[in-house]
């Protein structure tokens, strides 16, 4: 059996890190958010169901990116300091594709809205005759 040289030890050491990040924690300490979401996109837009790690933390990154300057920049807009949904449509009012995604979620929202209001009406009133 051969002693550890320092060489096998950093082999360790870097397993430990893939294994870690594997795992959903990062080596900085950040923990991945959307890690098995962006899987799922990457396999259903074309990529390998099981996608290289690196590619997901990059899209991830750039998505982490996207939301905290989106957000910053919907702090400055309308009242300082707080975010609405006015702002958002405001800040993609130019972008035909994000403002229609944008609609489309407030208008499914308002009918899921709708629909639970409506069956929690009628398991009202059927507990009401029980």
């Amino acid at each position: 059996m051969a002693t550890p040289t320092p060489d096998s030890q950093d082999n360790f050491d870097q397993f430990d890190e893939e294994e870690e990040q594997q795992l959903g924690g990062t080596t900085s300490g950040r923990k991945r958010l959307f890690s098995k979401e962006l899987r799922c996109m990457m396999y259903g837009f074309g990529d390998d169901q099981n996608p290289y790690t690196e590619s997901v933390d990059f899209l991830e990154d750039l998505v982490i990116e996207f939301i905290t300057e989106t957000t910053h920049r919907a702090m400055e807009v309308g009242r300082t300091g707080r975010v609405q949904v006015e702002d958002i449509i405001f800040l993609v009012r130019k972008d035909a594709r994000k403002y229609a995604r944008v609609k489309d979620l407030l208008t499914m929202n308002e009918e899921l809205k709708k629909a639970r209001k409506a069956f929690d009406e009628v398991k009202y009133v059927g507990e009401l005759y029980i």
